[in-house]
């Protein structure tokens, strides 16, 4: 594994209304609350829009005819509106109450008065006593007479307007729900992402994926039959139906499968075995179906099943019988495998660290009978790996790769990204434009054990107890001939760890010894034993030890027959006890073999805590100074370390040679190496 997925990958070149996998907006989540209080809202919104259309303003005062004839012979009014038999008089002012404050600006007021419409108003006011004189200073204006059109339209605009808006909320109601049906009745439709094999962008190839050399051979063999099925059809071949991926986490298991549909250029689906299974019952066999369908439709095609242990567990073994939802998923995979014919170019790949707890029928020929493991990079692997992860990164001339695979066995194809991802950051954060050795070094100890904790401040008597308790763990290891090498003991915080002892094996292991565990335990003791040697006391800080040296003692016993009591038996599977102290496969052991399973671990704890106190007790002096140089330094690396431990009489183990010539060379030989190799 090398190369993670680019970002564009989820979630694009999907079919459309098929395997979007945009999450499904429920109207009972909040959104039937959210629905009716939006339809409130119009409401008012448009009840507000119509009071302000059909709202009328004020009419104005009716008054007698012969009062408007005074008013125009006093002078008041300074205009007329004649209108089919009304008069509306425009007043000068409005006379304020007695005692009120006037305004700068006076209102002008409008009063109406009706005639007979069949007589002239002129000579009606002249009949009331209006002299010619005053009724000239008036301005007159006639209006024609408004037509009943607008009287009728008025009349239906407030009687339909009102209807008009209850439709329009109903609709949007009644919108709001069947959307809300249309999405449930897609429960059943496929959640697979789709990879177009003409997307470049985000195609993968085996030569994006470094190490996993003999899985890249065994999945040719499905690249060449999808490019040319009928090469193996005539001679009879007929190529596997599942190719299921084993290995541990970060192992590049989905990055391989896509490497190989990259290589085929065939369509890639891709789902989540936890996507399968819903609330409602039938949904996963419902999505099973429509995934494989949508394969069939694609075809040539690869279907891959992401952590396929999280639907296909053995089944028998839970609480929902027959009606399970996840047997049921597992059920209608296996049938969609049967149900594939000889000439159909779909494979189905499917990934899972745990192949012990899968079903029989799903390994049985004739579905997932090719296994392909997985497993950790080895140190060649893990530099063509780094590698890969350096490019468009800038590298130091000091950088060393070699010196970096050497340093990290046991990492996967996931943290070595992180690793060099971490380095990058680091010398981002420090203003630097390139990535020195320093960086990588430092990103090692952070994957490890996390970020460090400087601020993380012990008094002077905890800082004492955590120096010695570091330099306990370290002694042990150095004395002991099993243990691995100290490669870096320090007392800054990181994690959750108060101080750290970094110890790294010389080369890759595949076997462990007893006397190995023995040591193991041992060195892990011997922070405990030097924390009572050195204080008479002990603290809470090797909880932790404590934890990790009972599990390895128990393993001992129980899985590898590494007991002389007990013997070459195996009293638990792969996830150890259960509940009720049942193992894996359900058998429960017996109150004597059980007390003398716990006999024997105590036994080897005790002797891993003797044989730490001897060491520390004949090499007392050290421990001292080691203790002392990390009061000072708070970190000591493993050339200081050797050197110091060797003045005090401690013989030191002879590094390995290609750590040397990493070293010597130089990272820029190292890395001219590398890429020539590539």
């Amino acid at each position: 594994m090398a190369k993670r997925p680019p970002e564009g990958d989820r979630g694009q070149n999907r079919r459309p209304g098929k395997g979007s996998g945009a999450p499904l907006r429920r109207f009972g989540r909040g959104g039937f609350f959210g629905n009716f209080l939006s339809a409130v809202l119009v409401l008012l919104t448009a009840g507000l829009l119509y009071s302000f259309v059909t709202g009328d303003s004020a009419a104005p005062t009716e008054i007698p005819v012969s009062e408007l004839a005074a008013d125009i012979a006093a002078g008041k009014v300074i205009k007329l509106a004649i209108v089919s038999g009304a008069a509306t008089a425009t007043y000068a002012t409005s006379t304020p109450p007695a005692g009120a404050a006037t305004s700068s600006a006076p209102a002008a007021e409008e009063r109406l008065a009706k005639f007979d419409p069949n007589a002239s108003l002129a000579e009606t006011l002249v009949g009331l006593g209006v002299s010619p004189e005053a009724l000239s200073k008036v301005s007159v204006l006639y209006q024609p007479e408004e037509g009943g059109g607008w009287v009728v339209a008025s009349t239906l605009l407030s009687v339909i307007l009102p209807l008009l808006l209850i439709a329009l909320t109903a609709w949007y109601i009644v919108r709001q729900v069947r959307g809300a049906g249309t999405q449930a009745m897609t429960f059943g439709q496929s959640r697979a992402r789709l990879v177009d094999p003409k997307d470049n962008r985000s195609r993968v190839t085996f030569a994006d994926v470094a190490g996993c050399r003999e899985a890249k051979q065994e999945l040719s063999e499905i690249v060449d039959f999808l490019k040319s099925p009928k090469k193996f059809l005539e001679i009879g071949a007929r190529i596997p139906k599942g190719i299921l991926l084993m290995g541990a986490p970060g192992t590049g298991k989905t990055l391989l499968a896509r490497a190989t549909a990259g290589e085929a250029g065939v369509a890639f689906f891709s789902i989540s075995g936890s996507e399968f299974v819903e609330l409602f019952v039938g949904v996963g066999a419902s999505r099973v179906r429509d995934l494989f369908k949508m394969a069939k439709d694609a075809a040539p095609a690869i279907v891959f099943i992401d952590e396929i242990d999280a639907v296909g567990r053995s089944r028998g073994v839970g609480t929902g019988g027959g009606n399970d939802e996840r047997e049921q998923t597992l059920n209608q995979i296996l049938v969609e495998m049967d149900g594939f014919e000889p000439n159909e170019a779909v494979i189905v790949m499917a990934a899972t660290n745990r192949p012990d707890v899968l079903d029989t029928a799903i390994l049985r020929p004739g579905r997932f009978d090719r296994r392909v493991v997985i497993d950790l990079p080895d140190r060649r692997d893990r530099e063509e790996i780094l590698l890969i992860q350096a490019k468009g990164k800038p590298l130091a001339e000091d950088v060393g790769l070699k010196l970096i695979a050497d340093r990290t066995p046991g990492f996967s194809g996931a943290d070595l990204y992180s690793l060099v991802n971490e380095a990058a950051i680091l010398a981002a954060r420090e203003g630097r434009k390139t990535v020195a050795q320093f960086d990588l070094i430092r990103s090692i100890e952070k994957v490890l054990l996390g970020p460090e904790r400087r601020s993380h401040l012990l008094g002077p008597a905890e800082r004492e107890i955590v120096a010695f308790h570091e330099a306990g763990h370290a002694v042990v290891s150095t004395a002991l001939a099993f243990a691995d090498p100290v490669h870096k003991v320090s007392i800054v915080s990181r994690g959750r760890a108060g101080g750290y002892t970094l110890k790294l094996p010389e080369e890759d292991k595949r076997l462990h010894s007893r006397k190995e565990f023995e040591d193991d335990i041992a060195s892990t003791f011997g922070g405990y034993a030097a924390e009572k040697m050195i204080f008479g006391d002990t603290t809470t800080g090797p909880s932790n030890d404590l934890q990790v040296a009972t599990a390895m003692a128990r393993d001992m016993v129980t899985k590898y027959g590494m007991s002389e009591k007990i013997g070459p038996v195996a009293l638990e599977g792969e996830m150890g006890r259960t509940l009720f102290g049942r193992g894996i496969d359900g058998e429960q052991l017996s109150e004597r073999v059980a007390a003398e399973v716990d006999g024997e671990v105590k036994r080897i704890l005790d002797r891993g805590m003797e044989r730490a106190k001897e060491v520390l007790t004949k090499h007392r002096a050290a421990l001292d100074a080691v203790a002392a140089r990390l009061l000072e330094k708070e970190t000591v690396e493993r050339d200081d370390y050797e050197a110091l431990v060797a003045a005090h009489g401690m013989t030191v183990k002879p590094k390995k040679d290609i750590e040397h010539r990493g070293a010597a060379e130089g990272g820029a030989a190292a890395n001219a190496e590398l890429f020539g190799a590539r």
